[in-house]
């Protein structure tokens, strides 16, 4: 932890810089706006997919104790937006402090939260330490570790170790992830229900931009998509003009814009960007996507998407929600952050896995209207909202109450 915390300090320079760059370096230190009266919660999450995916736990909470008080912090500036564009009360959106220079203590001084709550993957020692200190209990929801992670934390088993025996409660996502945590030495006895966050909620509606000139069925969208990927989305897309007209490009990161528009103007592909507020025209094959808190929309009018994270080394993002929005799904060959999901459609046949990248052109000639259909029906089914997530807001509000959280 000595080492962390000088490595960490040698850093604070660069990442103030970055912060003063990008805006915010006074939440970034610390200084986040005070609670309002009553209990007190903070909650945070990485960015809009992690707190999207916890949005249920927040209503919930704001549901279980009228006048709760939540922080619900990001690490970027567009999952701060999103969470104050939520609107709900007592909710008060920042951005997460940086692992050093105390500036978690200065969050939980100001705040003098009852409970510290994480989504997914966010363990962060300082925070953790800071945290157990002052006495506030640290939760862990929907905790995510791949066999990727687990190798690399396993190499610090001191940090790692420490860090893990000062979490009171942890749910993990899957089975995997639970034996791993475990093996990394989180106490049995802190060992929550195995509970995907993304699993508890139904889909949100989506009110789409734009009125598409396109069936849905003659809609691809690639989704998330990282570096590499989007060429092998339109090689595919190109391959597959008999089945498809149009192709949504979401990259996952909207500054690699510009890097995505060469790529169509290199290739003489007409297109439309999003965050220049073009539409799309009935003729126009390609629309760059360059925007976040958009994708509900995009899987409301594609037919068929493909599950970006799993042509590049990332992992895979989530098919939860294209599931639930009725896509047809398609992914690639990495798909070790959500396993479990996507063995489940896979043993279904409700999701078409294309082992190569030159592959997809034939697998996207295959889907038919009749196929997407009936592959989107499959995955509807498959990952339909599950129960059980009472139990997380269970453990929070024992916790916040001063009782154990598993109790």
């Amino acid at each position: 932890m000595v080492i962390y915390q000088l490595i960490m300090a040698v850093l604070l320079p660069v990442l103030l810089g970055f912060a003063a760059l990008r805006g915010g370096v006074w939440q970034r230190l610390g200084q986040v706006p005070p609670p309002g009266l009553g209990p007190r919660l903070w909650l945070h999450g990485a960015s809009n997919g992690e707190l999207t995916s916890a949005r249920w736990v927040v209503e919930r909470l704001i549901k279980a104790r009228p006048g709760v008080q939540l922080l619900v912090t990001a690490n970027s500036l567009t999952g701060r937006a999103m969470v104050a564009g939520w609107g709900l009360p007592g909710v008060v959106a920042a951005l997460a402090p940086l692992d050093a220079a105390g500036a978690a203590g200065r969050v939980l001084d100001i705040w003098e939260p009852q409970a510290l709550v994480i989504v997914e993957n966010e363990l962060w020692p300082s925070r953790i330490a800071a945290a157990h200190r002052r006495g506030v209990p640290v939760l862990v929801i929907g905790a995510r570790m791949s066999e990727r992670s687990a190798a690399r934390w396993g190499r610090l088993r001191g940090l790692i170790g420490g860090m893990l025996a000062r979490v009171d409660w942890l749910s993990a996502q899957d089975d995997a992830s639970r034996t791993r945590f475990l093996a990394l030495g989180l106490d049995p006895q802190a060992a929550g229900p195995v509970l995907a966050l993304k699993a508890q909620a139904g889909g949100q509606a989506a009110a789409l931009p734009f009125a598409p000139p396109w069936p849905r069925d003659r809609v691809l969208l690639a989704a998330s998509t990282h570096e590499g990927e989007e060429a092998i989305a339109l090689d595919g897309f190109l391959a597959a003009r008999d089945t498809f007209d149009h192709l949504i490009l979401a990259p996952r990161h909207p500054r690699r814009s510009e890097e995505v528009q060469t790529l169509l103007a290199a290739r003489g592909i007409p297109f439309a960007t999003r965050s220049k507020g073009q539409v799309p025209a009935a003729d126009t094959p390609v629309h760059l996507a360059d925007t976040l808190g958009e994708m509900p929309a995009w899987y409301a009018m594609a037919g068929a998407c493909l599950i970006g994270g799993t042509f590049a080394p990332k992992g895979g993002h989530t098919p939860w929600e294209p599931a639930r929005a009725g896509c047809a799904i398609l992914h690639g060959p990495d798909v070790s952050n959500n396993a479990a999901p996507f063995g489940a459609l896979d043993r279904a046949g409700a999701a078409i896995r294309v082992a190569r990248a030159q592959d997809l052109g034939a697998a996207l000639l295959s889907l038919t209207a009749e196929r997407q259909a009936d592959l989107a029906a499959r995955a509807k089914a498959t990952l339909a909202p599950q129960t059980g997530g009472e139990a997380i807001i269970a453990a929070i509000l024992r916790a916040m109450a001063g009782q154990t959280p598993g109790g």
